[in-house]
């Protein structure tokens, strides 16, 4: 977030390729709690790492955008030219529009100065070296973590916020890692490209798949006076599909190898 640290990186590394997936971000919770700080750090990033990787000559970048980009009631699954097209989910509405901008800055150097500067949308990513902080984390690592606790613990429930209805794509970091070098080496354009799993399912099921991985037995205490986001989120990732990337994980495979991280690193406090 600071300019001058960030362009002195450039200067001593003069990186070709840069991935830009550096960013604050976080569940319902934690975009109610801190609106100012998530605008205003990813827009402080992406403006500092982009305008650096022009200064410094980079070959190519890719920049990690979100689906939250997308309005709140697109049209399902979510194309590339739907952006900016509705009103965006007032829950993330500030984390959303700093991410739009990164989309925006990406396109506007490629116009202005011929950048080679490619917007990727990823579905929701998960996997070893989550946050699991379940105040702030993110569906899955929250969900993992507190069952974890609530089956260590002996506890009858979990409380879900939400009605569980809401439905999500889920991408595994692997994967997600992959669709970026293959973005990096197979596609340039100012048209954003969404990289998604190719499947949703509802946050109930999720729930259910997450209580199977990890063994608790308690209940499932969905509490619908809390928010549920965006009633469905699945990418159109057609575009992605034809030039030949598919992703290998499939969401329970990906669950699993998730909590074994988790109980081997999380919990040992690696």
């Amino acid at each position: 977030m600071d300019p001058a640290q960030v362009d002195a990186f450039f200067a001593r590394t003069s990186p070709d390729y840069v991935f830009l997936a550096a960013g604050s971000s976080g569940g319902i919770g934690a975009n109610q709690r801190y609106p100012a700080e998530l605008i205003r750090d990813n827009l402080l990033i992406e403006c500092n790492v982009i305008h650096s990787a022009y200064r410094h000559r980079v070959k190519k970048l890719i920049y990690l955008a979100s689906s939250c980009c997308y309005p709140k009631h697109c049209p399902q699954p979510m194309r590339e030219d739907m952006l900016l097209t509705g009103p965006l989910e007032p829950t993330n509405e500030a984390y959303a529009v700093a991410k739009i901008a990164g989309i925006k800055l990406c396109q506007s150097y490629n116009l202005q100065y011929g950048a080679d500067f490619v917007s990727l949308i990823p579905a929701n990513s998960y996997g070893p070296g989550d946050d699991f902080n379940p105040a702030d984390s993110h569906v899955i690592a929250g969900l993992m973590s507190k069952m974890h606790h609530a089956k260590a613990a002996g506890l009858e429930s979990v409380e879900i916020w939400g009605s569980g209805q809401p439905r999500r794509e889920f991408i595994y970091v692997d994967d997600l890692a992959n669709a970026c070098l293959f973005v990096m080496q197979r596609y340039s354009g100012s048209s954003p490209i969404n990289a998604g799993y190719g499947r949703d399912i509802s946050i109930y099921d999720l729930a259910r798949l997450i209580q199977e991985v990890i063994g608790f037995e308690g209940q499932l205490s969905f509490e619908p006076t809390k928010p549920d986001g965006m009633p469905v989120k699945l990418l159109d990732s057609s575009v992605l599909r034809e030039l030949g990337w598919q992703p290998s994980i499939s969401l329970e495979q990906g669950l699993k190898t998730t909590y074994k991280w988790y109980l081997e690193n999380e919990l040992s406090g690696s």
